[in-house]
């Protein structure tokens, strides 16, 4: 009976063993298996990455030919100082980086391919092909790298680099040495772009010599092109933005209000997408990088927090009405400023007193604006009862939020609320004359340029805006709904016309009248922002920064636009002048203001960004109204 057991049991045994064994080698096809046999190469063949083009069909983005010496380390053979020596010349490379690039291959995966040094030239290749044969564990993998036909947009269109632990800890589709969009569009859209790798898979015998497709190629699978796309840019006026933008630090953001699509997305200074090809990628990315004065891989369009100064009194205007604290005829009086006893809260230019909403908007008067905002926080007995309101009217301008857009980076910008300068003062221990500066743009306020541009285009559409994008077209494909649903204020449809009226009235006989454009009705507010910077650690006023918003025509706006220049001075002065060149470029195609044109190209603000900015580079005024209240406001 035991002998029978025995002899039953090493049957048994044996047919699981057989049974496995026909599954393993008959069934199972699973493509990691395959990849963990160490009889069985795999070689990747990469695709071509989509192409990306702007608004008018113009190629922005292409492919040129690349080539990576790759190396598996356990087939090495080792190779005598001299041949080192040889090789290494081949690569332009030292003997050292031969050591260390092959010791953090071996670390990687000893029997697995890695990057040994990538991104070779079409010149290299040839010389290198011809004596590949002597290096036995190194061969050359063909792939594309990217060939920028352009030497501008270098924010919008961003760049690809070698793909990182975290990225492939993310996504198992990456191996090491891939290359993944970094920035911008490339990043936004990789999923897109990248296509779907091929893979080979090399038989070797015991030799480990290559003997063949494994089993015919039957697991073999070809390359998924990427798809290519159409961004929302015009090439031609991002061009002209930039010529504009020489010289001086900031941000421009243009926007057609009836899409959301982005038509121009300028940040300055700015570099030339083709210095993050190829080799010399990292080295020329560090130096972007390490540009503490410039920091040109700053997009400032979309990261810079500013506050956004005078265009935000028309924001107060649409909530002074929707709340019903003020109508447009209310008058208020100006005397060089907003006094409160006889304490001056905030300064004022001349002009002429006392002034009405449409007066208010067009000749900016703070006075006016002070007035407003206090009525506004001043509607409930809780101030922060008001203030809530106030933040939820403001916040529906899509100020004070990422936009959930498709871009690649973005910061949200500020809307204080009550609960903010509750934690801040305590419950019910603040009024409005605590927070006065949110009147006219300055105090915890803050927006970035975009969200500037896009606050214009929902007043040009009297109410609605859509989420401004980078995407208009996926080849065979369709865009996310989120671009094409339009999103509503909650200020009333009626509301608007007044500050419309006010907004023209800036061009007409208000502080941008010297810069109106012939045939083309054009609705704006010019800004001033003040400027706080810590330098050495001491705190420092600086130049004032230049802002602008506008819009147009003023009926159905093909364009709406924000202008942010660091230390321009006023509104006026340099980002006025922009703003309004670059909407009749788009308008019309061409520029006729060559007065204003001839003043931008021949006047740097190079001399104002002597010193980089330490602390929080971009908060611009350094210390918020809470900290210097006591210099111009008195506590109820």
């Amino acid at each position: 009976m035991r002998k029978l057991l025995l002899v039953t049991s090493a049957i048994a045994v044996g047919l699981i063993f057989l049974v496995r064994l026909f599954y393993l080698q008959v069934y199972n096809s699973d493509s990691f298996n395959i990849l963990e046999d160490t009889a069985i190469r795999a070689e990747y063949n990469y695709p071509k990455r989509g192409y990306v083009y702007d608004r008018n069909g113009k190629l922005l983005v292409a492919n040129q030919p690349s080539y990576d010496v790759m190396v598996i380390p356990r087939e090495v053979t080792p190779l005598e100082p001299s041949e080192i020596k040889d090789f290494c010349n081949l690569l332009g490379i030292t003997a050292e980086d031969y050591e260390k690039k092959l010791t953090k291959a071996t670390n990687y995966s000893p029997r697995l391919p890695s990057p040994f040094v990538p991104q070779l030239s079409k010149a290299d290749y040839a010389v290198l092909q011809e004596v590949m044969w002597k290096y036995e564990g190194f061969y050359i993998q063909k792939r594309s790298m990217r060939s920028y036909q352009t030497d501008i947009g270098a924010n919008v269109l961003g760049d690809i680099g070698e793909v990182g632990q975290k990225e492939m800890n993310k996504d198992s589709y990456y191996k090491l040495g891939d290359l993944i969009g970094k920035q911008g569009v490339e990043k936004s859209y990789e999923d897109i772009l990248r296509g779907v790798k091929g893979i080979r898979f090399i038989q070797k015998d015991r030799f480990n010599k290559n003997i063949g497709p494994y089993k015919n190629g039957q697991y073999d699978t070809l390359p998924k092109p990427g798809k290519d796309i159409t961004i929302t840019i015009d090439s031609e006026l991002q061009a002209y933005g930039e010529l504009l933008m020489k010289h001086k630090r900031g941000g421009i953001v243009a926007i057609e209000p009836s899409s959301g699509e982005i038509l121009a997305m300028v940040t300055g200074p700015s570099y030339n997408p083709n210095l993050l090809v190829g080799r010399e990628r990292n080295k020329n990315f560090s130096r972007l990088f390490r540009d503490t004065i410039n920091m040109p891989t700053y997009d400032r369009g979309l990261q810079a927090q500013y506050p956004p100064g005078s265009p935000f009194k028309v924001i107060n205007a649409l909530i002074g009405l929707q709340e019903g604290v003020v109508d447009v005829n209310d008058r208020f009086s100006c005397r060089m400023g907003y006094y409160y006893g006889s304490r001056k809260l905030t300064g004022c230019h001349h002009h002429r007193s006392p002034v009405d909403m449409n007066q208010g908007i067009s000749q900016s008067c703070n006075a006016y604006f002070v007035n407003v905002y206090r009525r506004i926080v001043d509607k409930y007995d809780d101030p922060g009862v008001s203030m809530n309101k106030w933040a939820e009217h403001a916040k529906s301008f899509g100020l004070g939020n990422f936009l959930n857009n498709d871009l690649s980076v973005g910061r949200p910008g500020r809307i204080p609320d009550g609960d903010y300068y509750d934690r801040a003062y305590g419950d019910n221990r603040w009024g409005s004359t605590y927070i006065v500066s949110n009147a006219i743009g300055q105090g915890e306020v803050e927006a970035t340029p975009i969200q500037l541009a896009n606050m214009a285009a929902a007043i040009g559409n009297r109410g609605f805006y859509y989420t401004p994008h980078i995407i208009k077209n996926i080849e065979s494909d369709t865009l996310p709904s989120n671009f094409t649903v339009p999103k509503y204020t909650t200020i009333d449809k009626a509301h608007f016309e007044p500050v419309v009226e006010g907004m023209f009235d800036v061009y007409n006989e208000g502080t941008a009248s010297t810069l109106r454009i012939p045939g083309i009705e054009i609705c704006g507010k010019t800004g001033t922002a003040e400027n706080f910077v810590k330098i050495d650690n001491v705190k420092t006023q600086l130049t004032d920064h230049s802002i602008f918003v506008a819009f147009a025509p003023k009926d159905n706006p093909s364009i709406a636009i924000a202008v942010f220049v660091e230390n321009g001075y006023w509104g006026s002065r340099f980002a006025g002048r922009m703003a309004s060149l670059m909407i009749e470029k788009y308008i019309k195609g061409e520029t006729t203001r060559k007065d204003l044109e001839n003043w931008i190209f021949t006047h740097s603000l190079e001399n104002e960004y002597k010193k980089p900015y330490s602390g929080e580079p971009f908060r611009i005024n350094g210390e918020t109204q809470l900290q210097l209240i006591e210099n111009y406001a008195l506590k109820d």
